[in-house]
């Protein structure tokens, strides 16, 4: 029995915003899952080959704030950021990881990365400048364990919002906005990935 595919419906699958097929979706979770496998592993420098040298990598801190004043509630662009790194200040950090200096990596965490909730849509280049209809914005969610020395334990929890690039390599992270579910942070340090 041979499948016909719609002309119409099939250029509409790649249309922005449209969410991507199921073969590109399997692709971007194997991605994900690849991910965390080198986060809980220690293999940073792996993991910074999963990332575009053109990288912008944001955390940004968030307040509580009542209903009506919820669109203050996540700092903006130049206000207080958990993380605001490029490809170059996270080499930068896992150099420093390998040096002895990092004190608060030295017995290093154990983490665990668990990813969920994957939503992949093609993206519009209208939108974002120096990217392809091939390219996708991928909205997820995580939690992060993270266990150090004898008694220290943290939960992170959260969701991000990446652009991956394809690229010869594969999918590479070009933007990735990381939105922790707390405001305050019960660790003493925060020198995980997400």
């Amino acid at each position: 029995m041979t499948t016909t595919t719609d002309p119409a419906s099939a250029m509409s699958a790649r249309e922005p915003g449209a969410l991507a097929d199921l073969q590109t979706h399997f692709e971007v979770e194997q991605f994900y899952y690849r991910e965390a496998e080198l986060l809980d592993d220690g293999r940073y420098t792996d993991w910074l080959e999963l990332l575009a040298d053109d990288l912008d990598y944001w955390m940004p801190t968030r307040t509580n704030r009542l209903r009506r004043q919820q669109a203050l509630s996540i700092a903006k662009r130049g206000e207080a950021a958990f993380y605001d790194e490029s490809k170059e200040s996270l080499a930068w950090r896992i150099r420093r990881f390998d040096s002895g200096m990092a004190w608060a990596e030295d017995p290093p965490s154990r983490t665990r990365h668990l990813v969920t909730n994957v939503v992949a849509r093609y993206l519009d280049p209208d939108e974002h400048e120096g990217f392809t209809p091939h390219d996708l914005v991928v909205r997820s969610a995580f939690l992060v364990y993270r266990n150090r020395l004898e008694r220290e334990e943290n939960v992170f929890a959260g969701g991000r919002t990446d652009v991956l690039r394809r690229s010869p390599y594969g999918l590479l992270v070009a933007r990735r906005t990381i939105l922790l579910d707390q405001n305050i942070l019960q660790s003493k340090n925060i020198s995980t990935f997400f």
